[in-house]
């Protein structure tokens, strides 16, 4: 399977999926008194439109979401020293646009999802999972690898604006693979929730590995609670009996890069471009969440060791973020009650041999829910820091975003 389709064959993909159920409602129409057609249900639900056989032996929702971006002066999180600010430059841009699609086909037992980039035309998700046990999951295709809370989360359902800066050097982003998955122990001290998957490790898109060494992801989240959180960044539904979690992650991988995005495999800053097999990372997190009565939380504590197998060379990152959010509108009645403000603080070192090359976001963020993750303005202020052991003195400077999401 190719990693970008045309925007012409995505239209052609949504008229077939709209055709075929098209007819099978015609077919049902022309045979009224079978007893063995099954009826399609056609409704509007939270994943969009939904079309659904009577006997739920065939699912499927069609979704879109767009995501509109004022921000000042740029968008882009600063990455060095000189970063803050190279230009005063005013964004407005439709920062996302995506078709998403899924359901279940000949039996609830086997889901699929198709996520679409329409403004930069990349495949983004396609996966196959088969979900018959709550202990024991199997999932192929390629999908954001269920590492980190904070980038598992889809962008429609954060807190703030965007991610964290440590997203940017400590996420594997998408890859292609297979993940074995469960939760064992459910509503008991011991609720266990577990992800172990092999991947290609060279990005989205990337069908094959550049040698004979996989990507490997370990996660284990324990639940403690017996309820697990539920995966987005607010509580929105005001939980009445507390969710937490404490989880731990790892993962290992020999490719030519240093860091993925949504683009696929990239480097760092300070590493050149590599050859297969040139970097070997080891990689690991700790990572907390919580949410009780309109109050959420979440952080992470992360630690990458980059080897360079060519140079000979060796890099540690550490990173860090803690976020949190509250509805006050549950303690001052003056508070109107779709309002939510939330604070993040994240701090990065790129290299730990330089303890004062450090880079620091300090966030203040105010959402306004219409409808719940589906239709929210969120306004934010960010105030950046970056020391360099080559400067006296820090480079800082200010952001200002506001952010429509709306899903449709």
């Amino acid at each position: 399977m190719t990693a970008k389709f045309s925007v012409l064959g995505m239209k052609n993909l949504i008229m077939f999926l709209l055709i075929l159920f098209a007819g099978k409602i015609v077919a049902q129409e022309i045979k009224k008194d079978s007893t063995t057609m099954p009826k399609i249900d056609i409704k509007y639900t939270d994943k969009g439109f939904q079309f659904k056989t009577s006997d739920n032996k065939h699912l499927l929702h069609i979704e879109s979401r767009l995501q509109f971006r004022f921000a000042t002066p740029g968008d882009q999180d600063p990455l060095t020293f000189d970063d803050i600010y190279p230009t005063s430059n005013t964004v407005f841009k439709i920062n996302r646009a995506r078709l998403k699609i899924g359901g279940h086909a000949f039996t609830p037992d086997l889901k699929y999802y198709f996520e679409y980039e329409l403004s930069q035309s990349n495949l983004l998700d396609f996966r196959l999972m088969f979900e018959k046990w709550k202990g024991f999951n199997i999932k192929v295709g390629q999908w954001k690898t269920y590492y980190s809370r904070e980038r598992v989360i889809s962008s429609g359902k954060q807190q703030m604006v965007d991610r964290s800066i440590i997203n940017r050097p400590f996420t594997l982003d998408r890859q292609q693979g297979i993940s074995f998955y469960g939760r064992l122990f459910e509503e008991s001290p011991a609720d266990l929730t577990y992800h172990l998957s092999l991947l290609t490790g060279t990005g989205r898109g990337s069908t094959e590995n550049d040698d004979n060494k996989l990507l490997y992801v370990g996660r284990l989240q324990w639940n403690f609670l017996g309820r697990e959180v539920s995966m987005s960044g607010s509580d929105l539904e005001h939980v009445t009996k507390p969710e937490a979690l404490i989880a731990f992650a790892a993962a290992t991988n020999t490719s030519p890069y240093t860091r993925f995005s949504q683009s696929g495999g990239g480097q760092l800053e300070g590493f050149q471009d590599g050859v297969s097999g040139q970097y070997t990372i080891n990689q690991g997190l700790i990572e907390t969440a919580f949410k009780y009565k309109g109050f959420s939380w979440q952080s992470e504590l992360h630690h990458k060791r980059i080897f360079d197998n060519v140079n000979d060379a060796e890099t540690d990152l550490r990173g860090m973020y803690v976020q949190a959010g509250y509805f006050f509108s549950n303690i001052f009645g003056f508070v109107p009650e779709p309002l939510e403000v939330a604070g993040r603080f994240g701090s990065y070192n790129p290299n730990v041999d330089f303890k004062k090359d450090l880079e620091e976001e300090f966030g203040l963020a105010f959402n306004w829910f219409f409808n719940g993750h589906r239709n929210k303005l969120t306004t934010e202020f960010t105030y950046f820091q970056i020391q360099a052991s080559s400067h006296i003195e820090p480079s800082d400077g200010w952001r200002f975003r506001v952010q429509w999401d709306i899903s449709l």
